[in-house]
């Protein structure tokens, strides 16, 4: 199976949460999606039911494939730590994410477009690979010829980054920082 491309609300009422970002459709019918909707009673989950229910949920909120969701998983669970802190932290260190989260991008697969047409620069470097991590210190910008796109200035004009203790953003510049890796619970 392919990435996932059909209707997105479809998926966020499957999942009971608004997982895609506001959604007017989502708002009006917040029932299970199918041809039994509210009337179809539901037994009560079991708990590899909710991890699998909450594994799903990642894979679609960070667009990846079952393979490349495996793949973090395994390296979250070789690093010392907790695995499941470990591999949201790896999820939110991927270039397409941290493109999305500083505002240049509207959406995640807005952002991983973006990357892989070649508009975002990591340190002065031009990278088209979505799933790279960065690193603590690294620079992600836009690259000067893409700059002008009604897109980005667009999406840029809702500060959606300032609410992120892990990155910085230079305006001026059109780049932002990855301070450091995320720390989803303080101790």
């Amino acid at each position: 199976m392919a990435r996932y491309i059909g209707p997105k609300t479809r998926i966020a009422r499957k999942f009971d949460d608004p997982i895609f970002g506001p959604d007017k459709w989502f708002e009006k019918r917040k029932f299970p999606p199918g041809q039994h909707g509210i009337n179809k009673r539901r037994g009560k989950l079991s708990v590899y039911g909710v991890q699998l229910k909450e594994k799903q949920k990642a894979k679609f909120t960070y667009g990846l494939l079952e393979k490349q969701f495996y793949n973090l998983y395994k390296k979250a669970s070789r690093a010392k730590g907790v695995t499941g802190e470990l591999l949201l932290q790896f999820l939110e260190s991927r270039l397409d994410n941290v493109v999305f989260r500083l505002g240049i991008a509207p959406t995640r697969s807005a952002a991983r477009q973006f990357v892989t047409h070649k508009h975002i620069v990591v340190n002065g470097e031009l990278v088209n690979i979505p799933s790279y991590l960065l690193k603590a210190g690294d620079v992600v910008g836009v690259r000067e010829k893409s700059k002008s796109l009604q897109v980005v200035t667009e999406s840029l004009s809702s500060a959606r980054y300032s609410k992120f203790s892990w990155l910085e953003w230079d305006s001026s510049l059109m780049a932002g920082k990855f301070l450091n890796i995320v720390e989803l619970y303080s101790k």
